[in-house]
Protein backbone atom coordinates (compact mmCIF):
# COMPACT_ATOMS: atom_id res chain seq x y z
CA UNK A 1 0.00 0.00 0.00
CA UNK A 2 1.30 3.27 -1.14
CA UNK A 3 1.08 6.02 2.07
CA UNK A 4 1.54 10.08 1.36
CA UNK A 5 1.40 13.09 3.37
CA UNK A 6 -1.25 15.77 2.43
CA UNK A 7 -1.24 18.80 3.99
CA UNK A 8 -3.98 21.03 5.18
CA UNK A 9 -3.03 24.72 4.32
CA UNK A 10 -5.22 28.09 4.91
CA UNK A 11 -5.66 30.71 7.41
CA UNK A 12 -7.66 30.35 10.25
CA UNK A 13 -11.55 29.29 10.42
CA UNK A 14 -11.47 28.35 7.45
CA UNK A 15 -12.35 24.67 7.97
CA UNK A 16 -9.72 22.58 7.58
CA UNK A 17 -10.66 20.57 10.36
CA UNK A 18 -14.20 20.02 9.61
CA UNK A 19 -13.42 19.16 5.98
CA UNK A 20 -11.21 16.34 7.50
CA UNK A 21 -13.43 15.35 9.83
CA UNK A 22 -16.64 15.29 7.02
CA UNK A 23 -13.96 13.35 4.87
CA UNK A 24 -12.38 10.77 7.53
CA UNK A 25 -15.73 10.38 9.17
CA UNK A 26 -19.04 12.25 7.36
CA UNK A 27 -19.73 14.02 10.31
CA UNK A 28 -19.98 17.79 11.29
CA UNK A 29 -19.71 20.13 14.03
CA UNK A 30 -21.36 23.79 14.58
CA UNK A 31 -18.68 23.82 17.34
CA UNK A 32 -15.30 25.61 16.50
CA UNK A 33 -12.20 24.17 17.24
CA UNK A 34 -9.17 25.49 16.94
CA UNK A 35 -6.18 23.36 15.97
CA UNK A 36 -3.07 23.84 18.05
CA UNK A 37 -0.05 22.67 16.03
CA UNK A 38 -0.98 19.58 14.37
CA UNK A 39 -3.46 16.48 14.06
CA UNK A 40 -2.79 13.83 11.75
CA UNK A 41 -5.87 11.82 11.09
CA UNK A 42 -5.44 8.71 8.45
CA UNK A 43 -7.56 7.32 5.42
CA UNK A 44 -6.98 5.18 3.07
CA UNK A 45 -9.37 4.86 -0.10
CA UNK A 46 -8.92 3.52 -3.75
CA UNK A 47 -7.83 5.33 -5.68
CA UNK A 48 -7.04 3.78 -9.65
CA UNK A 49 -7.82 0.21 -8.21
CA UNK A 50 -5.27 0.50 -5.81
CA UNK A 51 -5.17 1.48 -2.07
CA UNK A 52 -3.51 4.56 -0.89
CA UNK A 53 -3.28 4.92 2.52
CA UNK A 54 -3.21 9.49 3.30
CA UNK A 55 -1.65 10.89 6.32
CA UNK A 56 -4.00 14.52 6.93
CA UNK A 57 -1.91 16.66 8.33
CA UNK A 58 -4.51 19.15 9.92
CA UNK A 59 -2.29 21.94 10.20
CA UNK A 60 -2.79 25.07 12.55
CA UNK A 61 -4.35 27.94 10.99
CA UNK A 62 -1.86 30.57 9.43
CA UNK A 63 -2.18 34.39 10.42
CA UNK A 64 -0.86 37.51 11.64
CA UNK A 65 0.04 35.54 15.68
CA UNK A 66 1.19 32.55 14.14
CA UNK A 67 2.66 30.89 11.13
CA UNK A 68 3.00 27.16 9.31
CA UNK A 69 6.73 25.85 10.05
CA UNK A 70 8.54 24.69 6.92
CA UNK A 71 9.29 21.76 9.07
CA UNK A 72 5.58 20.86 8.94
CA UNK A 73 5.33 20.67 5.30
CA UNK A 74 8.87 18.85 4.08
CA UNK A 75 8.15 15.21 3.10
CA UNK A 76 4.01 16.03 1.53
CA UNK A 77 3.28 15.01 -1.48
CA UNK A 78 0.39 17.37 -1.58
CA UNK A 79 -1.68 19.75 -0.14
CA UNK A 80 -4.99 20.92 0.15
CA UNK A 81 -5.55 24.95 0.14
CA UNK A 82 -7.85 25.95 1.74
CA UNK A 83 -10.06 29.42 1.58
CA UNK A 84 -13.46 30.77 3.02
CA UNK A 85 -15.71 32.34 0.14
CA UNK A 86 -16.90 34.24 2.81
CA UNK A 87 -13.06 35.86 3.45
CA UNK A 88 -11.48 37.07 0.21
CA UNK A 89 -8.76 37.54 2.48
CA UNK A 90 -7.93 34.29 3.59
CA UNK A 91 -7.66 33.35 -0.34
CA UNK A 92 -4.34 35.35 -0.21
CA UNK A 93 -3.52 33.63 2.81
CA UNK A 94 -3.53 30.44 0.69
CA UNK A 95 -1.61 31.74 -2.10
CA UNK A 96 1.57 32.61 0.30
CA UNK A 97 0.83 29.14 1.78
CA UNK A 98 1.33 28.18 -1.50
CA UNK A 99 5.24 29.19 -2.16
CA UNK A 100 5.66 28.17 1.53
CA UNK A 101 4.82 25.00 0.50
CA UNK A 102 6.79 24.83 -2.95
CA UNK A 103 10.04 26.30 -1.07
CA UNK A 104 9.84 23.56 1.79
CA UNK A 105 8.41 20.44 -0.39
CA UNK A 106 9.30 21.20 -4.26
CA UNK A 107 6.19 20.92 -7.07
CA UNK A 108 3.76 19.00 -5.30
CA UNK A 109 -0.20 18.45 -6.31
CA UNK A 110 -2.16 21.05 -4.55
CA UNK A 111 -6.30 20.72 -4.76
CA UNK A 112 -7.41 24.07 -3.68
CA UNK A 113 -11.10 24.48 -2.08
CA UNK A 114 -13.02 27.51 -1.51
CA UNK A 115 -14.99 26.48 1.64
CA UNK A 116 -18.51 27.49 2.88
CA UNK A 117 -20.63 27.24 -0.47
CA UNK A 118 -23.17 26.73 1.57
CA UNK A 119 -23.31 30.51 2.93
CA UNK A 120 -24.18 31.67 -0.72
CA UNK A 121 -25.59 34.48 0.76
CA UNK A 122 -22.47 35.49 2.92
CA UNK A 123 -19.82 34.60 0.05
CA UNK A 124 -17.44 37.40 -1.39
CA UNK A 125 -15.03 35.98 -3.47
CA UNK A 126 -16.06 36.35 -6.85
CA UNK A 127 -15.64 34.49 -10.55
CA UNK A 128 -13.47 36.92 -11.81
CA UNK A 129 -10.78 35.87 -8.76
CA UNK A 130 -11.83 32.57 -9.40
CA UNK A 131 -10.64 32.66 -13.32
CA UNK A 132 -7.29 34.51 -12.03
CA UNK A 133 -6.26 31.56 -9.91
CA UNK A 134 -7.17 28.99 -12.10
CA UNK A 135 -4.67 30.32 -14.78
CA UNK A 136 -1.97 29.67 -12.54
CA UNK A 137 -2.80 26.44 -13.06
CA UNK A 138 -4.89 25.48 -10.23
CA UNK A 139 -8.22 23.19 -10.15
CA UNK A 140 -10.88 25.50 -8.07
CA UNK A 141 -13.52 23.37 -6.03
CA UNK A 142 -16.72 25.22 -3.93
CA UNK A 143 -16.90 22.95 -1.40
CA UNK A 144 -18.85 22.83 2.10
CA UNK A 145 -17.46 20.68 5.00
CA UNK A 146 -21.47 21.65 6.20
CA UNK A 147 -23.00 19.78 3.86
CA UNK A 148 -20.60 17.28 2.46
CA UNK A 149 -20.92 18.80 -1.10
CA UNK A 150 -18.10 18.11 -3.02
CA UNK A 151 -15.81 17.15 -0.16
CA UNK A 152 -14.97 14.05 -1.56
CA UNK A 153 -14.44 15.28 -4.54
CA UNK A 154 -11.96 17.67 -3.41
CA UNK A 155 -9.72 14.35 -1.75
CA UNK A 156 -9.92 12.09 -4.48
CA UNK A 157 -9.03 14.48 -7.28
CA UNK A 158 -5.77 15.67 -5.12
CA UNK A 159 -5.23 11.76 -4.56
CA UNK A 160 -5.65 10.83 -7.92
CA UNK A 161 -2.89 14.00 -8.86
CA UNK A 162 -0.39 12.49 -5.94
CA UNK A 163 -0.98 9.12 -7.80
CA UNK A 164 0.18 10.11 -11.05
CA UNK A 165 2.92 12.27 -10.14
Amino acid sequence: MIQKKVCMLGAYAVGKTSLVQRFVKDVFSDTYQTTVGVKITKKTIAVGGEDLSLLLWDLHGDDEFQTVHASYLRGASGALLVADGTRASTLERALELQRRLRAAAGEVPVQWILNKNDLEDDWVVNDERLLELELEPAVVLRTSAKTGDRVEDAFQALARRMREG
